[in-house]
């Protein structure tokens, strides 16, 4: 028998045994009423410890639990263990579910906890932006409420979730979504989502680069290839369309020429591979060199202006500069028609040193600005490959200024003209006065 029943089984034992001995002693009557006063007595005992019982159990707390007597008092101590056990059990599942929560917070995908019937019953901050989720409302939503897009209910149907789904989002449309769902629990889901605009943007470019080197050497070939077929073909050429064949394949090779060494260039400076010695550059001088070089390409078509109002110069590699401002000065007189202004200028910044080329050329319209320095992009793809340009400048020359810390600034107006700027931060910076001090 289990200790639990021993003591109520013995207070009925002494009861009846009581109650025999009176009615011994007496008659039958007193045993009665001494046996119906005991059991009422004990009746009562139980009575209150239920009622205290109830009361506890209407508002469990483990500080609070009712103190008994008898049977009572082993089973008021087993709620206690057993209330203290689901206190500390709850403790650590709330601990679990908050640490959860915290490293999903930090997680850089979104995630969305769905129920068994594709509701939401939880997200972190990243997924309620990509979605515009909000959980206060949107708690207990189905999710296909908020992501109204028939791809997606054609994925939660076909309940195949091997492989990512990617949509763009309703709220931005440039934003590219990867998003997969990953059964858990009972019938349960998360939904992972990830950004890869970026990624896809990446890619996007590569096929582009692909496309492009294809396009720009093909032309040249197909030139070269066309006037070496006529020649070996032709019986009677004289000297001078012979002359003029060979001049325009040279100047198709010398385009290929330009356009793999620019090719060989930017590979360099994007891995990384190639040396980089900072070493003091006398930008004054530069200047001077660069303006020299503007009116040689210029031949008097433009009026040049070099406006230098800092003594100061920069630690950088030479070279490299020397190709990034070369950039530019080409660029504004390759697209600034004849009698058109080019003015170079050198000046201080409160922060730093700034190189800027302006023209009155034919300007740039504003959506094409944040493409400039992609490879191969280009706003007029007729007259850059007329002026002898091969798509690659630009990315070179953010290439070059990223390795000095440097930014592109650019303000164009389409028939206005442009201005292109370089801006060095001040830890570039060399100054004369100091240096001599």
């Amino acid at each position: 028998m289990s200790n639990f029943w021993l003591r109520p089984t013995l207070t009925l034992i002494s009861l009846a045994f009581l109650t025999l001995l009176a009615w011994a002693i007496g008659d039958a009557i007193s045993a009665l009423l001494w046996f119906s006063a005991g059991l009422l007595v004990y009746l009562g005992f139980h009575l209150r410890n239920l009622h205290d019982l109830a009361t506890w159990l209407k508002q469990p707390d483990s500080s609070e639990v009712p103190h008994g007597s008898g049977m009572w008092a082993d089973l008021f101590s087993l709620l206690y263990q057993r209330e203290r056990s689901l206190h500390s059990s709850r403790r650590d599942l709330s601990a679990a579910l908050e640490r959860f929560q915290r490293a999903a917070e930090a997680m850089p995908d979104g995630i969305v906890m769905l129920d068994d019937k594709d509701r939401i019953e939880w997200c972190n901050a990243v997924a309620a932006a990509q979605l515009g989720i909000d959980l206060e409302r949107d708690r207990g939503q189905w999710l296909s409420y908020l992501l109204r897009q028939t791809q997606f209910t054609e994925y939660l149907a076909a309940q195949n979730y091997h492989e990512p789904l990617l949509i763009k989002s309703s709220r931005t449309r440039d934003l590219t979504l990867s998003i997969q769902l990953v059964p858990f629990g009972d019938a349960q889901k998360l939904l992972l989502i990830r950004d890869i605009t970026q990624i896809e943007r990446v890619e996007n470019m590569r096929r582009d680069f692909v496309a492009n080197v294809s396009h720009e050497l093909r032309t040249p070939l197909t030139v070269v290839g066309g006037f070496l077929e006529t020649l070996s073909d032709a019986e009677h050429l004289d000297s001078a369309e012979t002359r003029h064949f060979l001049q325009i394949m040279y100047g198709q090779t010398q385009r290929m020429e330009r356009l793999v060494e620019d090719l060989l260039t930017l590979s360099k400076l994007e891995s990384g591979n190639g040396a980089h010695h900072d070493s003091p550059v006398d930008i004054l001088r530069l200047m001077e060199t660069l303006y020299r070089e503007a009116e040689s390409l210029s031949d008097g078509h433009h009026r040049l202006t070099l406006d230098i109002q800092s003594q100061c110069g920069l630690l950088g590699n030479e070279d490299e500069l020397r190709s990034a401002f070369g950039n530019l000065v080409s660029n504004a007189i390759r697209y600034t028609p004849d009698g058109g202004s080019i003015t170079l200028e050198w000046k201080n910044l409160d922060d730093g040193l700034a190189f800027s080329v302006a023209d009155t050329g034919i300007g740039i319209d504003a959506q094409h600005l944040p493409r400039l320095t992609e490879r191969f992009y280009r706003v007029d793809r007729g007259r850059s490959r007329e002026t002898g340009g091969t798509g690659l400048g630009l990315a070179i020359v953010k290439h070059i200024l990223t390795r000095h810390q440097a930014k592109l600034e650019v303000e164009s107006q389409p028939g206005k003209g442009s201005t292109f700027r370089f801006l060095f931060p001040a830890k570039r910076v060399i100054d004369p006065k100091l240096s001599n001090s």
